[in-house]
């Protein structure tokens, strides 16, 4: 005879543990817990949806650059030219840009979309409202670079234009280099061109104060209008400064959204500008200037 008798019951215990644990384990998923198992359910189903790319373009306010300064080391207008005077404005012109995300190459998930419309100082659009169906990562940003370099030719033509005629300085007698990154699009235009026609001069035509405005500038001298206003007027505020020329086709939009502290000036053309620029400096008929008001 063999004596496996105490192995034998040491094996049934161990069984009939088992089969009262499995028994208990049945009883309590169907009784108790499938409405917790369809909660966890949910739950991961949520957060894979909320981890997928989103198909809006998130919009918040980037930084600023103050036209009239140096970036690294390098002066953001390099001017030249027997007409070139010493200039030492110690304000500022501050060009605006707003940061885009959920472009092409630069996605961003439903998550981060959701927790920015959420978010006042942030703005949702549909892609599509920025970059049009079909549109490259490569193709988005060499439209964004021409488009800057487009404006940066644009604003030195339009200045000496405007120099030639108002301040006696021929075109021929200056030569204008810019220098500035990662910024995309036409929006700093006017605000290159008011450096500029800064520089040209040796006054200081800001006054020691810190201006701040957006547009784009055309050959007919029009200031033209921009997207992300509200944005651009908050980094405006933040980086110190206490006036800001708008584009008059923009007025709609600044209407209701200008932070406190921050005065904003309605321009329609480039003499519109530069006039307000010198009178902000100057002090002498800025409480006269047009401010927007709805249309």
């Amino acid at each position: 005879m063999f004596r496996f008798s105490t192995g034998t019951n040491v094996f049934r215990a161990c069984f009939r543990f088992l089969r009262s644990l499995l028994h208990a384990l049945v009883s309590y998923i169907t009784s108790h817990s499938l409405r917790y198992f369809a909660g966890f359910f949910t739950v991961i189903v949520a957060i894979f949806a909320l981890s997928l790319p989103s198909a809006y373009v998130v919009e918040e306010p980037g930084p600023t650059q103050d036209v009239l300064g140096s970036l690294s080391n390098t002066p953001v207008i390099d001017m030249s030219g027997s007409r070139v005077k010493e200039n030492h404005d110690t304000g500022k012109l501050l060009l605006i840009t707003v940061n885009v995300s959920g472009v092409p190459g630069y996605e961003v998930s439903t998550f981060y979309s959701l927790a920015s419309w959420m978010d006042p100082h942030k703005s949702l659009l549909p892609r599509e409202a920025i970059v049009p169906v079909g549109q490259s990562a490569d193709e988005y940003e060499k439209e964004s670079t021409n488009e800057m370099d487009d404006s940066q030719s644009l604003a030195q033509n339009v200045a000496l234009q405007y120099a030639s005629k108002h301040l006696g300085i021929k075109k021929e007698d200056v030569k204008v280099r810019l220098h500035i990154e990662d910024i995309g699009g036409p929006s700093a235009g006017m605000m290159y061109t008011l450096g500029i026609l800064d520089k040209l001069t040796p006054e200081q035509e800001t006054g020691g104060k810190t201006i701040a405005g957006t547009g784009t500038i055309e050959k007919s001298q029009k200031i033209g209008e921009i997207g992300g206003i509200r944005l651009k007027m908050i980094a405006a505020k933040r980086d110190g400064a206490t006036w800001f020329l708008a584009p008059y086709d923009n007025c709609n939009e600044v209407v209701g959204h200008v932070p406190q502290g921050l005065r904003v000036v309605s321009v329609k053309t480039l003499d519109d500008a530069y006039k307000a620029l010198k009178a902000i400096g100057s002090g002498r008929g800025a409480d006269k200037l047009p401010s927007c008001n709805v249309k």
